[in-house]
């Protein structure tokens, strides 16, 4: 009996010492309700990415639920990128918007390659290709290409080769798509001193159109070397004929040009700064250009209206021309096609 009262009073004494955890308590969640202009997206289109990227058994992000951890990551990208500030939209710890931030995005990313996809087989291609004549009036056209600046915090590591021809620390961004102005690649790794051509050049998007020896084609603008694969305008026009195709061509063309506007205006982190380490600035742009695709999937619009702002003017210092054989090529598949125009 001595001995039990001796534990019991020991036990007691270190109790006085020893810090016991606490039960953890979550604070209450605000509930958002201006779901299209704080998050971008629809109330039932944040269910459709919570179940599509989270699953339910998913705790982490501070014991949050996967719609508001999609809601923490989307208020994140709808933002100038201020974590501070998103926390308390939310309701939720900064730390814990961090930790949701980053945990979100590494699972979009991990299916990005399914909603981000080029065609690469014979039966894509054709069906990239009918879907542009659908839509558009040039021929063997399965998509158009264009590069975009987004602005960063300069990198500890090679900083200047960030600070692109307007002096501003970014990075380029090469985007591909089709005619229904989905995201069909997305190359976010490039500084922004990086020309467009060289970019293209070194792509994988490249490599693919390639293999199909002008069958098909992109169009880009003057700022790239013309090819089979890649088709520009005349530079400059000498007759009417060309000057048609370059009419034709450019509105064609800005299908591009309309993809990055929209991604820009529904996710203000890209036409501001992302405040993000360099390392994640890529899954940053790639996991936009996912939700801008799942947009578009599930005909959720936002400020759909469009105009060329002058932010990404045409790059046509020192073009990076193909081979000769390859520009002849490719001049004359564009002679060809402004025959067909001007039929």
């Amino acid at each position: 009996m001595l001995a039990f009262y001796l534990v019991v009073c020991w036990t007691s004494a270190m109790a006085e010492f020893m810090q016991v955890r606490q039960h953890k308590h979550y604070g209450a969640r605000r509930e958002i309700n201006k779901c299209k202009e704080l998050l971008r997206f629809e109330s039932e289109s944040i269910d459709f990415l919570a179940a599509e990227f989270l699953n339910e058994t998913d705790t982490r992000g501070g014991g949050l639920s996967p719609r508001k951890q999609m809601e923490v990551f989307l208020r994140f990208v709808a933002d100038p990128g201020f974590q501070s500030g998103i926390a308390e939209d939310v309701g939720v710890h900064r730390t814990t918007a961090c930790k949701t931030v980053s945990y979100v995005m590494d699972k979009i990313i991990d299916r990005a390659n399914f909603w981000i996809h080029f065609p690469a087989t014979v039966e894509e291609i054709n069906e990239a290709k009918i879907q542009w004549q659908r839509n558009f009036r040039l021929p063997t056209v399965i998509g158009a290409l264009d590069c975009t600046h987004v602005q960063i915090k300069k990198p500890n590591l090679h900083g200047d080769e960030y600070v692109n021809r307007k002096g501003c620390i970014t990075i380029n961004v090469q985007g591909t798509c089709d005619a229904l102005e989905r995201f069909t690649s997305i190359s976010a790794e490039w500084p922004g001193s990086v020309h467009d051509a060289r970019i293209w050049r070194r792509s994988p998007v490249r490599e693919i159109m390639s293999r199909f020896d002008g069958r098909v084609c992109l169009l880009g603008d003057s700022g790239y070397g013309i090819s089979p694969w890649l088709i520009t305008p005349f530079k400059p026009p000498t007759n009417e004929a060309e000057r048609r195709f370059n009419l034709c061509h450019s509105r064609e063309r800005v299908v591009i040009e309309r993809c990055f506007g929209q991604i820009k205006r529904r996710f203000p982190i890209l036409g501001n700064c992302v405040r993000v380490a360099s390392e994640k600035v890529p899954k940053v742009v790639v996991c936009c250009a996912v939700l801008h695709n799942i947009a578009k999937y599930l005909g959720d619009v936002y400020d759909d209206n469009f105009e060329i702002n002058g932010d990404d003017e045409i790059e046509e210092i020192d073009v990076q021309h193909e081979n000769p054989g390859t520009t002849g090529r490719g001049a004359d598949k564009r002679r060809e096609m402004m025959l067909f125009v001007n039929q």
